[in-house]
């Protein structure tokens, strides 16, 4: 199995070992946090560096993911996206084979689809983004780079979402429409 590097240590690092451990085509290799951090391990995987070494773990790994969750800042995301970029890492798509991600839908580099999430036909999604457990992006959506669509968040058919988007657990949009880029949609809320 090829190694990959996890970046970032917190509650969101978690649910990712869960997915990789399932989905059973990466080897955990350890995890990067950031510098000051006092874990030492997370689900019996090692903490064994910090982002200021990720140029130096380079030469032994090709594989990536950014495993920092996204509430309400998301450059923490970008800027582990972009130096893992500039290191030239390889940054995997990742999706839960409890998840389905239609044959027809494309997914973008970094992206973590999670338990139970469906990505249906012609659907899009970017770079970077966090697709979490028993989201739904419908038919003809696109998803922007650097969103993360929450917890039973659903994305209805033809909804455009701009990118750097946060859409909160249990949101709902109507069809067709354009949710502007930096949006942040409230958990439970209509989006009209």
């Amino acid at each position: 199995m090829k190694k990959i590097l996890l970046i970032g240590a917190g509650g969101h690092c978690k649910s990712c070992i869960d997915v990789i451990e399932q989905q059973g085509l990466y080897e955990i290799a350890g995890i990067i946090d950031k510098p000051n951090s006092a874990s030492e391990q997370l689900l019996g995987y090692p903490v064994i560096g910090t982002d200021d070494e990720l140029p130096s773990f380079k030469k032994d790994f090709d594989y990536a993911l950014i495993t920092v969750g996204h509430l309400r800042n998301i450059n923490p995301r970008i800027k582990l996206y972009e130096l893992l970029r500039k290191l030239s890492f390889q940054l995997p798509v990742i999706a839960s084979p409890l998840s389905y991600v239609s044959k027809h839908a494309k997914v973008g580099a970094g992206t973590i689809i999670m338990h139970h999430a469906i990505v249906n036909a012609d659907a899009k999604i970017g770079d970077n983004c966090i697709i979490n457990t028993k989201a739904l992006v419908e038919h003809d959506a696109h998803v922007g780079n650097h969103c993360h669509i929450s917890t039973n968040a659903v994305v209805n058919g033809g909804v455009n979402v701009g990118d750097r988007c946060f859409i909160g657990s249990s949101a709902t949009t109507k069809q067709y429409i354009n949710i502007p880029t930096d949006s942040f949609i409230k958990a439970g809320s209509l989006s009209q």
